[in-house]
């Protein structure tokens, strides 16, 4: 059995499209469910709670590029109470620039991982592994292999996961967000599975799970496996779970 993490970190999450908290199933922007109109103050109410990292993904800029959320980067960067990774559209390196110098402590960087994988390599090396994480959006194939979908989802990358971990291990990539996209926002529970399958290659990743954590048994699950965190965004925002009980796993 893998040794639990003992710096484990949860994350709770805030989608942010047309200014306000939303989560979407499996990343359909056609599944959306609204829940506030303030992001800010959802920020504030984990940090009251006494949450460390925020994980604020702009939608909007993930469909269309051009991140949107910089006054509200900077707000809760000014505040002072939450580290935030942060990310959504990330096309190029100005955005990365842009999203450090608004406060992000981490960018994150999904689809541009896997189809331009050379420029994240340039990115790790100039600010640093401990500013970039790596976001993996996954789904098995029906001979059992982890392929990494890109353009929504709809065309097959030509890295597949395990081509993805070996190449930004080698990068000197550290931190790492992989997602099931059949349990994305469908509070099923995360795939636990996948996650001890990455552990198990150590690779060396501080790998935080993400997708369906419904509970606390969850996150104790993906730590117990050796994750390093957890990214918690529905049960959270729909009273599922509470805020103090994740931070105490």
């Amino acid at each position: 059995m893998t040794t639990p993490v003992v710096d484990f970190t949860a994350y709770p999450a805030i989608d942010v499209r047309d200014g306000r908290v939303v989560r979407l199933q499996q990343g359909d922007y056609d599944r959306e469910t609204r829940y506030a109109d303030d992001p800010f103050a959802v920020a504030m109410r984990y940090a009251d709670a006494g949450a460390r990292w925020l994980h604020l993904v702009d939608l909007d800029a993930a469909r269309a590029g051009g991140y949107t959320l910089a006054p509200l980067l900077r707000s809760i960067a000014d505040d002072g109470r939450l580290q935030v990774q942060t990310g959504g559209g990330v096309r190029d390196e100005a955005a990365v620039a842009s999203m450090l110098e608004h406060g992000a402590s981490r960018v994150v960087i999904g689809s541009l991982a896997v189809r331009e994988p050379a420029s994240v390599d340039i990115w790790l090396q100039r600010y640093g592994a401990e500013r970039i994480t790596i976001a993996l959006d996954t789904r098995q194939d029906e001979a059992g292999a982890w392929q990494l979908p890109i353009h929504g989802w709809t065309e097959r990358a030509e890295l597949d996961l395990d081509a993805c971990l070996r190449r930004y291990r080698d990068a000197g990539a550290r931190h790492l967000l992989c997602t099931d996209i059949a349990r994305d926002g469908m509070m099923r529970g995360p795939n636990i599975d996948l996650y001890r399958m990455i552990v198990a290659r150590g690779e060396g990743f501080a790998l935080q799970a993400s997708g369906g954590v419904r509970d606390v048994a969850d996150i104790l699950a993906a730590r117990e496996v050796g994750c390093s965190g957890a990214v918690l965004g529905r049960a959270l925002l729909e009273g599922g779970m509470a805020i103090e009980d994740a931070l105490t796993c």
